[in-house]
């Protein structure tokens, strides 16, 4: 993980927390996303959105339901109407492209549901990760077996009868499976057992310590901002606070509103 506060633009609140939503440079930016406006269909969710995340670093975004945070992976991702604004991914322009274009430039999605082929076995749909490459690389997938044993000996299992948890991990590695800069995951912990949950945020953890980085949407605010870099906080498809993960969290204003108290 990696992020220096001495970079943020700080316009305060009075309460500890930064409105800004960017970073000085934006060289520095692995992602950068400026005054992005996107939706579905005619329907706009998103509003003169900023975010940026760097090389390695780990991004968390949080808020209310409703408030647009998954739309906005999504649109990085090609998944939505574009209406404005700009995505630059590895100084590239990929505002309005395909996702099919998009995974080639480095960035791994994993969405909440439907993250898996659940017909296919756990070796296939790892697989299925490395479709657009012309052989299987054996490499990786071992990586991928090393980081999540459970996978390799389920290898032969139907997707469909694994656990949550275990379902998680497979999605998450069918999408490392590319070795992207940029892994994105949206709401990893939802529907896991208690008990589980720690340990996917651990696995994540160690995701991002090997040198991939991470945006995340995340129902657990506390737990992902206790972890993360940075976080930005979403409201009505808009930035309303951004800074890094503890800051947010010691925020009297951010914690009442966003975070139970």
């Amino acid at each position: 993980m990696s992020t220096d506060s001495n970079d943020v633009e700080t316009t305060g609140t009075g309460t500890g927390a930064s409105t800004a939503s960017t970073l000085d440079d934006d060289a520095q930016s692995l992602l950068a996303v400026r005054d992005l406006d996107a939706g579905y269909g005619d329907l706009q969710v998103l509003d003169s959105v900023d975010l940026d995340v760097r090389p390695g670093e780990y991004v968390t975004i949080v808020g209310p339901n409703g408030a647009g945070k998954s739309t906005v992976m999504k649109s990085v991702f090609g998944l939505t109407t574009y209406m404005g604004g700009s995505v630059r991914f590895d100084d590239r322009d990929i505002a309005d492209e395909q996702p099919e274009e998009i995974i080639h430039y480095g960035i791994g999605y994993v969405p909440q549901n439907e993250n898996v082929f659940a017909g296919l076995s756990v070796r296939e749909n790892l697989e299925m990760g490395a479709y657009i490459l012309d052989e299987l690389p054996e490499d990786r997938l071992d990586e991928v077996f090393d980081r999540f044993p459970i996978l390799r000996e389920r290898s032969e299992q139907k997707a469909g009868n694994l656990s949550g948890g275990q379902r998680q991990m497979l999605a998450m590695g069918r999408a490392l499976m590319l070795d992207p800069q940029l892994l994105m995951l949206d709401e990893p912990s939802a529907g896991l057992a208690p008990d589980l949950v720690d340990e996917m945020f651990d696995r994540i953890d160690a995701i991002n310590e090997s040198g991939t980085a991470v945006l995340m949407v995340e129902q657990n605010a506390k737990e992902a901002l206790r972890r993360c870099d940075r976080g930005y906080v979403l409201v009505n498809g808009g930035n309303r606070f951004m800074d890094d993960g503890d800051v947010l969290l010691g925020d009297e204003e951010v914690r009442q509103e966003f975070l139970g108290g």
